[in-house]
């Protein structure tokens, strides 16, 4: 764009809002110009007031201000921006604008503009997973709304899982993604300008059509740290193993399924300033898949598997000429966790090796308890959430490559 980008941002009411304060923040440190348009539910959390100081526009409540219907329509409103966004787009105001109401400022301008249009969710995580928002997510994006994936976390009403307002840093690179621009401008943060490399999830090896070799792995911590280094600045490629998890915000996705196509994805990646291998990738596969479905004779023979090695994807990484400046490896151990760490460090090279027990519930859990393990020493975190596992790590990246 030649002139600065316009930004019409309606602002939902759920507990989120306040965030709405950093992205207005955002958008014009970034050179662009933003209206504020706060729904009745939003003033239960952010005033009109703060909005306007931060925005240096003023705000928009209502359908039935005479002076403003004067001085500016509201169809003139929804026409004038370059991006309509909504953030918070709390489970009602989505259901709303995908059902085409019209009975408040907000979805009258949502319905009247013809210009693109971005929504971040935030709602409980029981509410993002009902069949009706997931109908009106889809419905909306159909329609060619931009509707963002939530973050997965705990909540302001004590429950945990998809369903928080992604960071503002995350909606700021959509925004930019969404107006055309070839680098997101507000990549600031202590990985800005870095590209990190994370792998994640498992892989599956098929023994036939129908059958497979893998690892328990959810991914849930590869995600995770994907998105917090995309919160901290960084580009972000993320090649994930099968797994049922939305693409963090600001993150590049290639999906794969085995370890070969694995190691071929982390290699056209590269280059990297650091990599971050967290998928359980399987260490063998059968040598020769069966084209259909191994049967049963009524023998009661078992049909035979001959394995092979899969690629050592971390060793293979730590010896290319193309080695990212920092490597950090996973190891999911069931006993003597510090002690494999130390040994798989030295073993394939790497810079350091995230350790951790998986004799519990931590493959599909929620929380995980971590060791960082590199040359002559070892830290260990407490147990804590996995995002906040994740925040953890990455700061400690950003520290080593400053």
């Amino acid at each position: 764009m030649t002139s600065a980008p316009r930004i019409l941002l309606i602002v939902g009411g759920g507990i989120a809002a306040y965030k709405s304060c950093e992205l207005v923040r955002l958008i014009r440190k970034n050179g662009a110009s933003v209206t504020c348009v706060l729904t009745e539910g939003g003033t239960h959390f952010v005033t009109p007031m703060t909005l306007a100081a931060l925005s240096e526009n003023p705000v928009h409540t209502t359908l039935w201000d005479l002076k403003n219907e004067v001085e500016m329509g509201h169809i003139q409103l929804s026409r004038q921006a370059d991006l309509v966004v909504v953030c918070p787009a709390t489970a009602d105001l989505m259901a709303r604008m995908a059902a085409g109401i019209a009975d408040d400022l907000a979805t009258t301008l949502l319905l009247a503009t013809d210009k693109p249009v971005l929504a971040a969710p935030a709602m409980n995580v029981r509410m993002w997973q009902h069949a009706a928002t997931q109908r009106n997510v889809a419905t909306l994006r159909e329609s060619g709304v931009t509707v963002l994936d939530p973050d997965e976390g705990a909540m302001a009403c004590g429950e945990f899982g998809p369903g928080r307002l992604p960071e503002p840093e995350a909606i700021w690179r959509a925004i930019a993604d969404a107006l055309g621009q070839s680098a997101p401008a507000a990549a600031t943060g202590p990985l800005s300008g870095r590209h990190v490399l994370v792998t994640a999830g498992p892989t599956h090896e098929p023994i036939d059509p129908v059958r497979y070799i893998a690892n328990r792995s959810s991914g849930k911590q590869g995600f995770a740290i994907a998105a917090a280094a995309a919160a901290a600045g960084a580009r972000v490629t993320l090649v994930s193993g099968p797994v049922h998890l939305p693409t963090p915000p600001g993150v590049t996705r290639v999906d794969v399924e085995t370890a070969r196509e694995m190691a071929a994805a982390v290699d056209a990646a590269l280059p990297a300033d650091v990599a971050v291998m967290v998928a359980a990738v399987a260490d063998w596969r059968t040598a020769d898949s069966a084209g259909q479905k191994l049967k049963k004779d009524g023998s009661g023979k078992v049909p035979p598997l001959a394995l092979t090695e899969n690629p050592d994807i971390l060793a293979t990484l730590c010896r290319s000429d193309r080695r990212p400046p920092l490597v950090v490896g996973f190891a999911a151990e069931t006993e003597k966790v510090i002690a494999h760490a130390q040994a798989k460090l030295a073993r394939k090279g790497a810079d350091w090796i995230v350790a951790n027990d998986v004799s519990g519930d931590v493959m599909g859990g929620t929380l995980n308890a971590v060791h960082i393990v590199s040359t002559g020493r070892v830290e260990s975190l407490p147990e804590m959430p996995k995002e906040q596992v994740a925040a953890a790590l990455v700061q400690r990246i950003a520290d080593a490559l400053a």
